[in-house]
C-alpha cells in the first residue's frame, strides 16, 4: 500500500540482511516513524506494546524474532527459549502462536549452524504468503461491496468498520480493509464509517490515517454511533477483522464488536469478517467461554495520548485522580450473529460446517 505515493509494507529485512523494520504504531497518526528490531527482545517488545500489532503481523513479527535469536545462538535451549518468550507478548491473537509452531516445525528438525539462515527464509514466506492472502480476500469481499453497489445505482455504499484491520494490520493489503481498498481502486463510489476504538483509538488513529493516505473516502465516528447510523439506513454493510476464530465461528475482535454486531443483527444490516485461515482455532467451539481475553494497563483508560496545539505529543487524564479503570482487549461476537467470513478460499456461513467446506484439510474432525 501507499504512504504519499511511496509503497510500504508494515515489515520489512533492511539491507544489512539481519535486522527487521517495522512501523511503530504507537506514534500514529501524528509522526510517521521506524523501528529496527535487532535482537529478540526487540521484536518481543514491539508486540507487548504494540508498536506492531494486528493478529497476522504480530505472527510475522515473532518469525523474524526467532530468526533474530538464532543468529546469536541457535542451541535447541535457545530455540526452545525464544519461542517460549514470544507466545507470552499477547494471548488472544491466534496467528502468534501458529507462526511461532510453524517456524519451530521447520527449525528443530535442523541442526544448530542451519537454523539461523531458514528461520530467515521461513519468515519471509510468512510474510509474502500473507501478502497473498490478504490480496484474496480482498477479492472475495470485493463481490460483496459490488453487489451493494449495484442495488445502489452509482448512490455510495456505505460500509462500517471497528478497529483497525487494513495494512498496518497484517504484512500487506489488510484482510477488513482489503475488499475496500480494491473497491475503491476499481472506481466503486464508496464511504467508510471509521469507529474510533476506545481505548487506544486504532480506528481514529490507525484506519483513519490508512484510509486517508489512500484517498479513500471516511468519516470517524465515536464507538457509540454506529447503532445510531444502522436505525437511519446510513450503513449498507459492516466488516471488520479478528484476532481469533473458532471452530464453529465464533469471532474474537476489539472490544465493541459484539456490540456492533447486536446493532447490526437488529437492523438487519449484514455483519462480516474478514480473516486469514491461520487466525481459525480449530482447538477451541465456545469462543465466550474459551478464548483468552487480554487485560491490559488501567493507564489506556484513563489516559489519552494526542498532540496539543504546540505540536508536541502528550499524554493527558481524561479521569478524576484515584480512578480505576477495566481495560479489557477483545470481546467475542457469536456466530449466530455473523453474516459470513471472508476468507482467502471464498466467503462462508460462520459455522463449523461452512468453515470446513472451504478447509476440508485442516479442520480437524
Amino acid at each position: 500500500m501507499l504512504i504519499d505515493g511511496v509503497p510500504f509494507r508494515s515489515i520489512w529485512l533492511e539491507p544489512d540482511g539481519r535486522t527487521v523494520g517495522v512501523i511503530d504504531q504507537t506514534k500514529l497518526p501524528h509522526a510517521f516513524e521506524t523501528l529496527t528490531l535487532a535482537h529478540l527482545d526487540d521484536a518481543a517488545h514491539a508486540i507487548r506494546s504494540m508498536q506492531v500489532r494486528g493478529a497476522p503481523l504480530i505472527g510475522a513479527v515473532a518469525a523474524y524474532g526467532l530468526a533474530l535469536a538464532l543468529r546469536l545462538d541457535a542451541s535447541d535451549e535457545a530455540l526452545a527459549k525464544a519461542c517460549e518468550i514470544l507466545l507470552a507478548t499477547r494471548p488472544t491473537a491466534v496467528n502468534l502462536r501458529w507462526a511461532i509452531e510453524r517456524m519451530k516445525s521447520v527449525l528443530a528438525p535442523l541442526g544448530p549452524q542451519a537454523r539461523a539462515a531458514a528461520a530467515y527464509q521461513e519468515a519471509a514466506r510468512i510474510c509474502d504468503e500473507d501478502v497473498a492472502i490478504n490480496q484474496a480476500i480482498g477479492r472475495h469481499g470485493l463481490a460483496l461491496i459490488e453487489a451493494h453497489a449495484k442495488e445502489k445505482r452509482g448512490a455510495p455504499v456505505n460500509l462500517l468498520t471497528h478497529c483497525n484491520a487494513g495494512w498496518l494490520a497484517t504484512v500487506d493489503w489488510g484482510t477488513a480493509l482489503a475488499p475496500i481498498y480494491m473497491a475503491h481502486d476499481a472506481g466503486i463510489d464508496l464511504h467508510v464509517w471509521v469507529d474510533e476504538t476506545r481505548p487506544r483509538n486504532q480506528g481514529a488513529g490507525l484506519t483513519a490515517w490508512e484510509l486517508g493516505k489512500h484517498g479513500v473516502p471516511h468519516t470517524v465516528i465515536v464507538d457509540n454511533a454506529g447503532g445510531h447510523l444502522m436505525q437511519h439506513g446510513r450503513v449498507d454493510l459492516c466488516i471488520v477483522g479478528t484476532d481469533r476464530v473458532t471452530a464453529r465461528g465464533d469471532v474474537a475482535n476489539k472490544i465493541g464488536t459484539y456490540l456492533k454486531a447486536l446493532a447490526a443483527h437488529d437492523n438487519g444490516v449484514p455483519f462480516y469478517v474478514a480473516l486469514p485461515s491461520t487466525t481459525i482455532d480449530w482447538s477451541i467451539e465456545d469462543g465466550v467461554r474459551e478464548i483468552p481475553i487480554e487485560e491490559r494497563a488501567e493507564a489506556e483508560v484513563l489516559s489519552v495520548a494526542g498532540r496539543n496545539d504546540a505540536g508536541l505529543l502528550i499524554n493527558v487524564a481524561i479521569t478524576p485522580k484515584g480512578a480505576r479503570a477495566a481495560n479489557f482487549g477483545f470481546d467475542v461476537t457469536p456466530a449466530r450473529l455473523v453474516s459470513g467470513l471472508i476468507t482467502e478460499r471464498g466467503v462462508c456461513a460462520a459455522s463449523r460446517e461452512g468453515l470446513a467446506a472451504l478447509f476440508p484439510n485442516t479442520h480437524g474432525r
